[in-house]
């Protein structure tokens, strides 16, 4: 039996990049806003990183909304992944599924 609350993986790659104008592409595909805005407006101006504030939880709630269709644990992504990079300067980073699943499970 699993855990309703489990993130199932495959353990894929996935490669993370925005840039200096604060465009975002996840798996070499443009992330727009729009869709996180949706389920949870935190930055009407969009994405940021390099803190911890609204926009590193638009950004954070985006990306795990795309790569798991749930929002469970955005926060935590947001603090692992999206708040150490460097506020205004482009960034390229990695992680798996399998870190997603960590992070969400508070490993």
């Amino acid at each position: 039996m699993t855990n309703s609350n489990e993130v199932k993986t495959e353990n894929r790659i996935h490669v993370l990049k925005g840039d200096e104008e604060r465009n975002v592409w996840l798996n070499g595909k443009q992330l727009l806003p729009g869709e996180s805005q949706k389920e949870r407006n935190h930055s009407p101006d969009g994405f940021n990183w390099g803190y911890g504030g609204s926009g590193p939880a638009q950004l954070a709630l985006a990306v795990l909304l795309k790569l798991t269709g749930r929002s469970e644990g955005y926060h935590q992504f947001k603090w692992k992944y999206i708040a150490p990079l460097c506020i205004d300067e482009p960034f390229k980073i990695m992680f798996t599924d399998a870190d997603i699943a960590k992070v969400i499970s508070g490993e």
